[in-house]
Parts: structure tokens; sequence; C-alpha cells
């Protein structure tokens, strides 16, 4: 009986969510230029062709469209594209079409004359090399360095500049896709997607359920799949496709402890692509196909929890969706919390214990760099004005996670999972706003209770800067023993602590740490000892080299530079040079190394490094 009342319950709340949405389709968004509650697209139809000689993309967007108020206008955003020609319906009407003003960041309106019956408008267009969504990479740039590579990112309004769109969360569509390349190589999308080669060229695509513009994503390159089990598996380059297989062995594991906890995963196959290093995250939530940097290729499986986090994806962000840029803690912080729950399951209680810890530390940082009055500490941000992008750093993640946390332990982990299993279905394809949240989690889990609402004190987490004092403190019984080796290993001597300190979360840990005064001898005795320089994962090479570079431990100067070369994870990146330009020895060498690294870094990563090195 119980599970028919929760039946009910769901389906009274979908209703209510369906007389919602047509509010929520024209959520303002100052960083698109589109009029939704005029004239809105439902579904695309993309026929494209990828030419690698000039670097371009070129073809047809064809937009079903709701032209709500009968008028003679739809727009568009555009970024840097060729409009060459526009036309109306199936019959390829002309009509005329022009594009307003620039805005910074966001390109320009395109403006379409259409009519009060038209439902089609067809785009021709090309892009063009100032398309910061596409990076195109030569041989060289690739594993294999056989062949070219391209891969898009879309998000946060960078899709504007490879197809033109309605480019705003707010907005979903559904689509298909024609797209030709060249017969080596093979094209991805984030759909239904190919599993080998054909001998055209010509790969078709479909994504049944709708989907913001953010997530429109492709990758063309020379790549091969390998099945991990009946609904997922890897795409990678062919020297790394096996490799990648293995390390995400619990891939199936981990999407079926995400249906035990938040329902039925929706979107069909979950697959991972791995992308040359130039990538610009460690991972990127594309719907069927999460696009993921190679960086989490250790050998040992010890930084695969990246891939809760974008699997969760497909339930926070892709399934909910923030309805604005100002939202993107709905995003963030929930699949930070749906990861750590993912992580759980699969990895168990200790791990979780550590991860918690891992996380709350990002978060103090993340707080000290800030400053606690900092706007930017809300989870509710504003970024009118501004790049969209500048609101993205760790605190919709930490700080959403840590509220999420609260709510957990004010209302019970069974009930916690519960509320959260009925807020996925209750939006389920709905792109939804703070504001639409907050009234969602009164009406469903506090309901009028003043003492639990007191408790949690959502309005504080939500609408401003700082922690609230109500903040859980993790404790990791693991780390409890790092630190009582941090207080003795001065006086013991660290040889043998290798054999004690195993795990990439209790070797980060201890790196995090060390005293502040730490010699360089002392740091040799230590890289000796772990051999973090040289045989560290990623992230421990990353925590690592901060304190290299703090400490001036040339030793690992080689080795930073090496890392920073080869890798374009904006985040990862953005600690060590801003490491590195507090000193003006050290910004003259992160100047050096830029000049060297950039032809390989993604265009958004560009962007931030050089605003740093100004």
């Amino acid at each position: 009986m119980k599970k028919i009342f929760l039946f009910a319950a769901l389906s009274l709340i979908a209703c209510n969510t369906e007389k919602k949405a047509e509010k929520l389709a024209v959520a303002k968004d100052d960083h698109s230029f589109a009029q939704p509650e005029n004239a809105v697209v439902k579904h695309l139809d993309l026929d494209i062709k990828v030419d690698f000689n000039i670097q371009t993309i070129s073809g047809k967007a064809s937009w079903d469209i709701d032209n709500i108020t009968k008028g003679d206008e739809i727009i568009f955003d555009e970024n840097r594209l060729e409009i060459t020609k526009v036309t109306l319906g199936a019959d390829e009407k002309p009509t005329t079409f022009s594009l307003g003003s620039e805005v910074a960041f966001h390109g320009k309106p395109l403006h379409i004359k259409i009519d009060k019956n038209t439902t089609k408008v067809n785009i021709y267009y090309n892009t063009t090399k100032d398309a910061i969504a596409l990076q195109w990479l030569n041989p060289q740039q690739t594993g294999d360095k056989k062949h070219p590579f391209l891969f898009s990112q879309g998000e946060s309004i960078w899709t504007r500049t490879w197809i033109p769109c309605q480019d705003s969360p707010s907005i979903r569509f559904t689509y298909n896709a024609t797209v030709t390349v060249d017969k080596a190589l093979l094209a991805l999308m984030s759909g239904e997607n190919p599993q080998q080669k054909n001998d055209s060229g010509i790969y078709t695509f479909k994504q049944q359920k709708a989907i913001p513009s953010y997530l429109m994503a492709i990758a063309v390159g020379d790549m091969q799949f390998k099945a991990i089990d009946e609904r997922t598996g890897v795409y990678a380059e062919p020297s790394l496709v096996k490799k990648s297989a293995w390390e995400f062995a619990e891939l199936g594991k981990m999407v079926n402890a995400a249906e035990k906890l938040y329902g039925p995963y929706r979107w069909g196959r979950y697959d991972v692509l791995v992308l040359p290093p130039s990538f610009p995250y460690g991972g990127m939530e594309n719907p069927n196909l999460t696009f993921l940097t190679p960086g989490v290729i250790a050998g040992d499986r010890s930084l695969t929890s990246l891939l809760a986090h974008e699997l969760g994806h497909s339930w926070s962000g892709n399934l909910v969706t923030n309805a604005t840029w100002d939202d993107i803690w709905l995003n963030e912080g929930f699949t930070t919390y749906v990861e750590h729950r993912i992580g759980e399951e699969i990895f168990g209680t200790k791990e979780a214990k550590m991860q918690d810890v891992l996380s709350r530390k990002v978060l103090h940082d993340n707080m000290e760099e800030y400053g606690k009055n900092n706007p930017d500490t809300r989870l509710k941000v504003s970024t009118s004005g501004r790049n969209p992008d500048d609101g993205l750093s760790d605190i919709p993640y930490e700080k959403g996670y840590a509220f999420l946390q609260v709510v957990e332990k004010a209302v019970g982990l069974e009930k916690m999972d519960a509320f959260l299993k009925g807020y996925f279905a209750a939006h389920a394809f709905q792109s939804i706003t703070t504001e639409d949240f907050v009234t969602y989690f009164n009406e469903n889990l506090i309901k009028g209770d003043k003492a639990l609402a007191d408790k949690i004190q959502m309005e504080k987490w939500v609408y401003q800067p700082d922690i609230p004092s109500n903040i859980t403190i993790p404790v990791s019984e693991d780390f409890a023993a790092i630190d009582k080796i941090q207080q003795e290993w001065r006086k013991m001597g660290v040889k043998g602590l290798s054999r004690k300190i195993k795990s990439t979360n209790e070797k980060q840990h201890f790196i995090d740490y060390l005293p502040k005064e730490i010699t360089v001898a002392e740091m040799t005795a230590i890289d000796t000892e772990f051999n973090f320089t040289k045989d560290g994962n990623f992230v421990i090479k990353r925590q690592w080299f901060v304190i290299a570079i703090r400490q001036h431990y040339t030793i690992a100067y080689p080795a930073i530079e090496q890392f920073m070369i080869a890798t374009s994870r904006t985040g990862s990146l953005m600690t060590l040079y801003k490491e590195m330009v507090k000193s003006a020895e050290g910004k003259t060498w992160a100047k050096k190394i830029f000049e060297q690294a950039k032809s390989g870094y993604h265009a958004t990563t560009i962007e931030a490094v050089q605003g740093i090195l100004k």
C-alpha cells in the first residue's frame, strides 16, 4: 500500500509541476537574447559537415518552433557564426534576418522574420575560428598522434558559437542530427551513438529527451568503443580504450546504485568518452555520453569517484536543470550530494567519510579566498552583466552539498532519500529556478514545521554569503590516524610512512596538512619515500605541486612544467598559476609556462589563466 500511495503522491506532484512548466519556460535569463515567451524552439534537425582542413563546421540547423504570440519574429543567440541564409518551412521559403548589437561574452541576437503560421526555421551557417565551444586538435595534440580531433564544450553559453540556438538552460528541445566527417574518423554526440566507424563517414543521431542547449555536444576523432556491461561502455583513442574500460569497470554498478537511490536512469545508455588532455574540465555530463579528462586514468581506479559526479548529473542537471546560471547550485550542489551517496554505496562508509572531510576543506579554502561577505559565496548568485562562467567556482558544489547534508541530518537519511527521489520525479525534464526549489522544499519537506525550518536555516544557506553556523563537521577515523602521523613524523622520520598512508585520499590529506614552514630537505625526504613528483596520480601531483611551488622545491619544477603543459583542466591549472603569481619570480615562470602550453589549452582555459597573469 505504501508504494501505491507514493506513486499517487508523485503523480499529483508531477501534475502540479507540469502546470508550473509554462511559467518556468519563460524564466528571465539575462544571458540569452531569446524571447521564449513569444516564440520558442521545440526540436532541432541538424545537418552538418565537419571539415578539419579549414577547421569549420558548416550546414543547416532546422528548428521546429512554437510561435506562441503569432508574432512576426523569433530571436536566436549566435556568437561569431557566419549566417549565410535563412528559410522558413519544409518548402524553404526565403526570409530575412538581421543581427543586433554585440554584447561581451554573449555574441549577438539573431532576429528572423517569420509569420504567424511559421512552425519551422532553417538557418544555414558556418562556424569560425572564434568558436569558443570548439577545440580543434592536430594529430600531435592527441594521444595516438595519428589523426586530428574535435570536441565541443557548450556550458555555459558557448553552444551558440557552433549552433545558432536559443541558448538558455530554461529552453529544452529534442534533436536529430546528421554529421559528415572524414571516413577515417568516428563522430559522437550527446544522444544515441554508433559504436564503430562506418564506410561512409556519415553518422546519424537522436536525442529523444528534451535537453537545454548547453548539453549539445559533439566529438570527432579516431575513437574505439569497448562495452563494460549491457548499457555502459567507454570510447577512447585506440591506445587508451582498454585501459579506460578497466579503469571504469564499476560503471554499471554505479548506475545501478544511483537508480536504487533516486529512481530509474531515463537516458537509455550511459557511456563515457575519454578525451585528449586539452579538455578543460574533469568531466562534462553530456546526456548519454559523459566527456572525461584522461587525467582520471590513474591505472589503479583511484580517481573514478569523478564518474559518480558526472553520472549523478543524469538526475540533477540533465533531468532537473537550473533555469538560469544564477541557479547553478541546483545542478552542482545536488550532484555533489548524489555523487557522495553513490560513492558510499560503491566504495563504502570509510571512503565516504574521507571524501566528506576533503570536500569540507575545499569549501573552507574557497570561502577564505572569496571572503565571507562576498555575494558570490551565496548559493543563489547574480551573474547579470558578467560572463556566467564567473559564478562557477567550487562554492555551488561544496556549499550546496553542505546544505543538503544539513537537511539530511535534520530529517534523517531515509526521509532525505525519499524527498530527493520525489523531487527528481516531480521535475523530470524541467528547468527550475531556486525559487521553484524553495517552494517545493517548503511544501514537501518542511510542511509548516517551524522547528524544522529553524533547524535547517534554508534561507541563510541559499540567499546569504558565508557559511551558516549549523554546518555539519565531518570526521574520518582514517584521517585522524594521519593527523597523528603529522604530529610525529618530524621526530620519527618519514621512512616507512608510505606503507601507512596508501590511498589517494590519505595521501591528499597528508599533503594538505604538511607544515607551512616545511623545508626543502623535508620535502626531499618525503618525495623520496612517496615519489609524489614522478609517480603520483593527477590529484596527488596537483596537491604536491602547490607545496613545491610555495616552498621553492626546485627538484619538482621540470615535472610541474610538464604537468601544466600536458593538461588543460582549468580548475587545477588555476590552482597552480595562482600560487606561482604570488611572487615576481613565480609570475615570470608562470608566463613562460603559459606561452609554451597555451596552444594545447582550451579557449576558456586560456581566458581564465590570462586573467591571473595580468
